[in-house]
């Protein structure tokens, strides 16, 4: 049965991290600012030029969502507090179940906001193209790599998130020897950002016979995947277009057609290729694809080396940089680190359940860049 000191004694936590929250956000400059917005679409002639005004409008939708998120905390606070009065007039199993229910609706808006807060940059609202690669190692590298896949595809089954291959290479007797994947859905390049760099697995192999314990490595990179609202200027003749036959397990080829195909941008030597489909033009689509996402994320790099006050990627997939190690022997551990968090259940975190790890990552970043 509910008790409501065990209830109270629950609400003081969330009351504290609301306050602390709520004094990070501004509502009144938001709304107001959305008037200004307002106001300045509302004066004659405004709409003579559709395109100039596409940055104001994406400005005025990022701002009505806060406005609905920040509302929507506040209410859920209110609400709790008027459930405690109820509770205490009333302690009836029926009231305290109430009570019970809203400290789970201000938590996960409280979580929900602080995400909002962390994920703050546009192109954080991006789908996410993920590319993983083996290390060196032959197999037991290329079935981590494997494993990873597998890892961020059961994510993004928990987020509701669409996962899709682009381009796949299997290994030749297990795992896979690269892989990109577009994940769709909210915040998805915001989320996985710091998934980018060297992941470690430290295990006994069961590709050795002699029962083992060996040490993989695979790099995973996470490029924001170009939408409409961000435009990278691609010249026709900055371009080089090979085609090729796709090649399966062993080098086979698999098809009579030369569709693959891999596109070299001169200028900056980034190479991007995809043979997944049997369409030539397919395949070219998605590597263009591929090619502006990284195209757009060596710009997001150069800028932030610039301001030298965000993380220096280049370092972070060196080899011998590992981001995060997964152990299982001789103990059971995942540990990142950045950020220092650990989590014990290693199955759960392959499974795809690496959510403190992401929001822990987050937080760090944030406490770094605010300092």
């Amino acid at each position: 049965m509910l008790q409501l000191t065990d209830l109270k004694m629950q609400t003081s936590p969330l009351f504290e991290q609301f306050d602390s929250l709520w004094r990070r956000l501004d509502l009144e400059q938001a709304k107001g600012r959305l008037q200004e917005i307002e106001n300045e679409l509302a004066k004659p002639g405004s709409w003579d030029n559709p395109e100039a005004m596409t940055p104001l409008l994406q400005e005025k939708s990022r701002l009505e969502d806060k406005v609905m998120d920040w509302e929507g905390l506040l209410k859920a606070k209110e609400d709790l507090e008027e459930w405690l009065v109820f509770a205490q007039e009333d302690e009836s199993q029926e009231i305290l179940e109430s009570l019970d229910a809203q400290l789970g609706v201000l938590g996960d808006r409280l979580q929900h906001t602080e995400m909002g807060l962390l994920l703050g940059k546009p192109e954080d609202r991006n789908d996410a193209i993920l590319e993983i690669h083996p290390g060196a190692g032959g197999t037991e590298a290329q079935d981590w790599a494997e494993m990873l896949l597998r890892m961020y595809r059961r994510w993004a089954e928990r987020h509701e998130m669409k996962a899709s291959i682009l381009d796949m290479l299997p290994g030749d007797e297990a795992g896979i020897k690269s892989v990109a994947l577009n994940i769709k859905g909210e915040n998805a390049y915001g989320l996985l950002k710091g998934e980018s760099g060297i992941h470690r697995l430290i295990r006994i192999s069961p590709f050795d016979s002699s029962g083992r314990r060996h040490t993989s490595f695979a790099s995973v990179s996470v490029l924001p995947d170009i939408n409409e609202e961000i435009v990278v200027d691609v010249k026709e003749e900055d371009l080089r277009v090979d085609v090729f036959r796709s090649s399966g397990p062993g080098g086979q080829s698999v098809n009579t057609t030369s569709s693959a195909v891999r596109i070299t941008h001169i200028p900056t030597g980034i190479v991007a290729q995809c043979q997944n489909e049997k369409s030539q033009l397919r395949n070219k689509e998605t590597a263009l694809k591929i090619l502006k996402a990284r195209l757009y994320e060596r710009e997001l790099k150069r800028r932030q080396e610039e301001r030298q006050s965000e993380y220096d990627s280049k370092e972070a997939i060196a080899w011998g940089s590992q981001i995060r190690t997964y152990t299982l022997q001789p103990y059971r551990l995942v540990k990142d680190h950045r950020s220092g968090s650990e989590m014990g259940d290693v199955e759960a975190v392959l499974d795809g359940r690496i959510d403190p790890l992401v929001r822990d990552y987050l937080l760090y970043r944030h406490g770094e860049t605010s300092s």
